[in-house]
């Protein structure tokens, strides 16, 4: 079930850690038309899209006291679990949060970093197989702790339990719309959905694919593709790690979960284990098929480097040491106690993530991705002439004389107005 393949064998090596992004042809030109459609028609041609496609029965939004009478159906223990996990979400989301600073550059030269929140954000919440709140509070909640007041969030078939997380996630409306046309709608506002600053969130090629379009004209956070995880150990124990790669692939038959080990034993156990733990439906076995395996490296080192170049959304690692030497993944668990799937709820880091090698510029969604950071800049008649000559001297080696000729008039005035003063 689960190949074992050794790093030296370079093709089956990049098949499993290299996927490419292949671009749908089809479906780009099917989005376009519906983010055109939505955007020039409003709410006519939303809802229109929304009953084809989402199979929406009634009104658009969902409202407070529909989500209140839907959120008491939720089983208690599934409230508890989802207040819980709001709680360890926020205190992350908090701390990453930028903070405000300035300092003096010069003699009458400072400048100020001002962090203002962006005043209205949307949340996309698939609806797929399964109802998924925690993607709700993933997005909703950082959010909310970076100080953006308007909160919106859609979803094409909102649960029970996903109104119990907009409730607690502090979500300002909640739409019963999904797919490419929700996107153009918050992107673009219509009647009744408003413009949003950013949009953030997973969805399947549809919402990648209109996100990918709206991007100059709306904030987005990034692409994001199937789910993946990379696993480098040397120890196991091995009816764990084969417990991690089953829990990534059973997402999506696209979804990738690689073993990266110098331990040939180890590699045997975890397959064997995949193998006996396999469940008898979902899409893990058709997405172990096609993307999961083992690779045999001939040293940790080479393991190390390997995951390094992957830049997987996901990577987990034995302990500290091999920790500092990883530079770059979506997010990072250290130890064996550190399983990826409490990541995906109750940590307090986001799952929202880099995919398919998006991992080397940017980690996942944070408190950082809904503030304005905003440059201040203060200076003096004698900061100026501080910092003066440096300014001209470059705009005339730059050949932008109206740019000298800025800062030049400045110098020269200062010096009469200085004169005058003398007098």
């Amino acid at each position: 079930m689960l190949r074992i393949v050794e790093a030296t064998n370079r093709r089956a090596v990049k098949a499993l850690l290299a996927p490419e992004r292949v671009r749908d042809a089809a479906t780009e030109k099917r989005v376009a038309t519906i983010v055109k459609d939505v955007r020039a028609g409003g709410d006519a041609a939303l809802v229109r899209y929304a009953r084809a496609l989402d199979r929406l029965d009634g009104a658009i939004e969902v409202g407070v006291d529909d989500m209140r009478a839907a959120a008491k159906t939720v089983d208690a223990s599934v409230r508890r679990a989802i207040r819980d996990a709001a709680r360890n979400i926020r205190v992350v989301a908090k701390r990453q949060v930028p903070r405000g600073w300035r300092v003096k550059v010069t003699e009458g030269v400072s400048v100020e970093q001002k962090i203002v929140p962006l005043d209205r954000v949307g949340c996309y919440v698939p609806g797929g197989r399964y109802p998924l709140p925690s993607s709700l509070l993933m997005t909703a909640i950082p959010a909310a702790a970076a100080g953006v007041t308007d909160v919106i969030a859609v979803c094409p078939r909102p649960e029970p339990v996903v109104m119990a997380a907009a409730l607690e996630a502090g979500v300002s409306r909640l739409f019963r719309i999904g797919g490419a046309h929700a996107i153009a709608a918050m992107a673009y506002g219509t009647e009744t959905v408003p413009r949003v600053d950013k949009i953030v969130g997973p969805g399947n090629r549809w919402v990648a694919a209109a996100k990918a379009l709206i991007a100059s004209d709306c904030g987005i956070d990034f692409y994001a593709g199937p789910t993946e995880i990379v696993i480098v150990s040397a120890r196991g124990p091995a009816a764990w790690v084969a417990a991690d790669l089953i829990a990534q692939a059973e997402h999506d038959p696209d979804a990738r979960a690689v073993l990266i080990t110098p331990n040939r034993t180890l590699a045997e156990r975890v397959a064997a284990e995949v193998a006996k733990q396999m469940p008898a439906d979902g899409p893990a076995r058709e997405s172990l098929r096609k993307h999961g395996g083992v690779i045999v490296t001939g040293s940790m080192t080479e393991a190390i480097d390997l995951a390094n170049a992957a830049a997987a959304e996901h990577l987990v690692v034995d302990d500290d040491g091999m920790a500092r030497k990883v530079t770059c993944a979506g997010s990072l668990f250290v130890g064996q106690w550190s399983a990826q799937v409490a990541g995906d709820y109750a940590i307090g880091t986001n799952h929202v993530l880099p995919t398919a090698g998006a991992a080397r510029v940017r980690g996942g969604l944070s408190g950082a991705d809904f503030v304005r950071q905003i440059t201040v800049q203060r200076v003096t008649p004698a900061g100026l002439k501080r910092i003066g000559t440096a300014v001209v001297t470059l705009a005339n080696a730059e050949g932008l004389k109206g740019h000298a000729e800025s800062v030049a008039m400045r110098l020269s005035g200062a010096k009469s107005r200085g004169s005058r003063t003398a007098r």
